[in-house]
This record gives structure tokens, sequence and C-alpha cells, in this order.
């Protein structure tokens, strides 16, 4: 336990050839952005998450998602100085294990990996429900068939994917913009409304929305932006990453921000009552408004952005696996498989132990898995800030990278109010969480650290460290 907040050794480790693998750089900042843009992917978090919110915070969703929204940007300068000084695939678990300790890395890949593994099947499921203007399938079949077709795509070169997922990111813009002209036009309330802190309950009466219940709601409103932090996971393919990174965490921030948040104040004002409101049924509110052809376009353009969701987030998580592979977290024949390149250059048998499990995930219950997706991110971005406050210690505090301001005030600020979120949280899922934490550290105890010689090896590419 003493090596938890003890600085890992970046020295690379030798592989086959004398390094490790790295990925190859094919994408700038644009590409990178409309990666990750459609890795938060805006409308599909709009159309299927969001309902959630209005149905447990009424009218106070939108004041929710902006004070998560507020806390992400001290989540994003973290990110941006970390992934700058440490640009790997690892993402989180890079980054931390360098600043905190392998043990700490440890748990961020096991809360990282709890995230990847569960979050695109439960958006893809929410497909069926956008495809019914045209076709009427079953959620499970649905989000069954997305997983395969996104991890298809996720075979292929990862420029070529920033082509597919910009197109569909332009439709699902639209598809946001749609919702947000209608609901403004529509208004039945002003925008006081929009800190009215009003629910209505299963009768139908209106509640009101306490305090407690937004600070629980965090959770979730962190996860609804959460998809940003991709740009880490792709800093080995972007181009030029000590510049680059930075840029692209920020600006995915701030432009899915007013994607999902515009929106959401419009359907909150346009709503006809709060009992409307907190059903969540978006689409039946975008065909009252209009009509059946447009309503039927939303629907469509959300089923491609969720679509597009599924092939980033294979994507992304693909390369967290390959990591931990090149990183030897796992016995040797699993390292060697998920490690393996195909000709596009991508993991391509990480890319199927993300996309079929997603697949088979389909068919599980997965009701309380947002809020143990809550409470992952909530501690994950927790250890994230740890690191932060630990980055400009011996010789990292020379080395170049951007910076964030008011360092490292907006470090303590972000793990205190994180810590606080964590605290109110349903217990439920708080148990969840600790269980497969609690499993992940017994496997670091008895398999990791006893081998810490040849396993978890944290490295960062030779090219990458310059």
């Amino acid at each position: 336990m003493t090596d938890t907040l003890r600085p890992v050794d970046t020295a690379v480790p030798e592989a086959t050839d004398g390094n490790p693998k790295a990925l190859k750089r094919s994408i700038g900042v644009v590409g990178g952005t409309l990666l990750t843009l459609s890795c938060v992917t805006p409308a599909s978090t709009l159309f299927v998450v969001v309902p959630d919110l209005f149905g447990t915070l009424g009218t106070a969703t939108a004041l929710t998602i902006a004070i998560g929204s507020l806390l992400c940007i001290a989540v994003a300068f973290c990110y941006s100085e970390l992934g700058t000084l440490i640009p790997s695939a690892g993402g989180e678990y890079a980054m931390v294990s360098t600043m905190a300790g392998r043990l700490a890395g440890w748990l961020v890949f096991v809360l990282s990996l709890l995230v990847v593994m569960i979050v695109p099947p439960v958006i893809a499921m929410g497909t069926a429900d956008y495809l019914a203007p045209v076709v009427h399938l079953d959620p499970s079949i649905a989000g069954a068939g997305v997983m395969l077709l996104a991890t298809l795509a996720g075979l292929l070169d990862l420029r070529a994917n920033a082509w597919i997922t910009g197109i569909f990111l332009v439709l699902e813009v639209i598809a946001a913009a749609v919702v947000a002209v209608l609901g403004f036009a529509h208004s039945e309330r002003g925008a006081g409304s929009l800190v009215s802190m009003q629910v209505a309950d299963a009768h139908g009466h209106t509640d009101t929305v306490t305090a407690m219940l937004v600070v629980s709601g965090l959770a979730i409103a962190l996860f609804v932006t959460q998809g940003f932090s991709t740009a880490v996971y792709l800093s080995e393919e972007l181009e030029h990453p000590r510049r680059n990174v930075a840029r692209t965490v920020l600006a995915t921030l701030a432009i899915s921000t007013v994607i999902i948040l515009v929106p959401v104040a419009a359907i909150t004002m346009g709503a006809s009552n709060i009992a409307e409101l907190s059903g969540g049924d978006i689409s039946s509110m975008v065909t009252a408004w209009s009509d059946s052809a447009v309503g039927t376009f939303v629907s469509l353009c959300v089923a491609l952005a969720i679509i597009n969701a599924g092939i980033v987030m294979v994507i992304q998580n693909s390369r967290v696996l390959f990591a931990s592979a090149r990183d030897k977290a796992w016995p040797t024949p699993v390292n060697t498989a998920f490690s393996r390149l195909g000709r596009f250059g991508s993991p391509w048998v990480a890319t199927l132990a993300v996309g079929v499990p997603g697949a088979l995930l389909c068919f599980v219950n997965l009701d309380t898995l947002y809020g143990v997706t809550g409470v992952s991110v909530t501690g994950m971005y927790l250890l994230v800030a740890v690191a932060a406050l630990l980055s400009r210690r011996g010789s990292h505090q020379h080395t170049p990278a951007w910076r964030m301001p008011l360092w490292p005030a907006m470090p303590v600020l972000l793990i205190a109010v994180l810590a606080y979120i964590l605290t109110q949280q349903e217990t439920s899922y708080l148990l969840w969480t600790g269980g497969i934490t609690a499993a992940a550290t017994l496997y670091w105890a008895f398999y990791l650290r006893p081998r810490k010689d040849t396993r978890w090896l944290v490295s960062i590419p030779e090219d990458q460290q310059t």
C-alpha cells in the first residue's frame, strides 16, 4: 500500500523490438474534436440520459447540468495538464499511475473500465425508441446490432472514422437545434422556470426539488458531458499532443455543453406542464410542437447519433484495453492478444473484446447501471484531481506541458466537491462500485503487486516523451 501515492518509474519497458508499440499519428485538432464530440454524443445524451434527469429533477434539470458543466471545467483543466504531461492511450490510468502511484492508477483503470463497458450498450439500447417511427424493434436486439456495427467500424483506420463520425455529428447537432428552436417557440413559461425547482410525482402532483436531490443528480450530470476525456485517450494518435490535447479537451467541453444545455432549457420552457416535463418523452413533445414528419426526422437523427456514439466509444474503449495490455496488466497470452494491431493500425482484438461483450450486455437488465456509472465517473474524476495536485513535483515540474490556471486551488476544490457528491449517492450504487473496486484491489494485491517488475509497467511510447 505504500506505493499508492509514490510516482512510478516512467521509463519505457522493453518490447520485442526494443520499444512499446505506439499507435499511428493520423488526426489533428479538428478530427480529434469530431471524434471526442461524438463520444460525448450530445444528441443521444439529450434523448437517452436527460429524460431520466427530468423524471427526478424536473425544472431543475438544466440548473443541475449547468452546475455539472462548471465542475467539468475544473476537471477539463486537470485532464489537459495531465494529458499533455502523459500523452498515452491509457488515458486516466496512465496519468494517475505516473503521478500518484501504481495502485491508484490501477483503481482508476478499473473505474474507467466499468464506464467504458457499461455506457455503450446502455446508450445503444435507446436506438429502438427512435427507430419506432420507421420500424419496431426489440431494444435489446437493436442495441446488440448497434454494438456489432460499431465494432466493425472500429476496426477501420481512425482517420476514416473521424469523417464517418463527423457526418453523423452534424445530423445530431441539427436534431438538437430543431428541438431547441421548437421548444423556445412554444414556451409555456419564462426563463425563471429554469430555477423553479419543481417536479411531478407518480400521481402528477407537483413537488419541490430539494438541494440534496440536485447534489445527488450531479453524478449523472457529470456523466452527461463526460466524453471530453476521449481527447486524452486519443493523445497517441493526435498530432502535436503537447498542444492539441488541451485544445481538444476544452473545445469539446464548451461545444458539448452548449449543444446539450440549450435544448434542455428549451424543453423545460416548452413542456405543456410539469407532469409532461417529468415524463421525459421528448419525441412526443417534438411531435406536438410540430408534426409527425419533423418528429420522425428528429428521431432518425437521434438513432444515427446513438450509432455514432457506439462507434466512437468502441474506438476509445479498445485503446484503453490496448494500452493496458501494452503495460502488461494481464497474463501474457491476454497481453499479447490485446496489443495486436490490424492492417488499418487499429487494435483489432481489443476492439472485438469491447464490442462483442457490449452486444451481449444489451440482453442484461441494466436498470441500476446509470447509478453505478455516475459513481464510477465521480470516483475517477476524484483520482484524476489528486494526480493533478501532484503533477508539479519532481521532474514533472519542468516538463513542457499545458498548465492549468489557479493551481493548486483548482484540484483541491474539485477533490472536496467530488468527495461530497459521492457521499450523497444511493448506498446500493456505492456498494456495487465499491465491491467491484475491492475485487480489483485483490487482483492487484495477489497478482500485480508481487510481479511489479514484470506486470503493470505503465509506459509512454518513446516518440511521446519529447
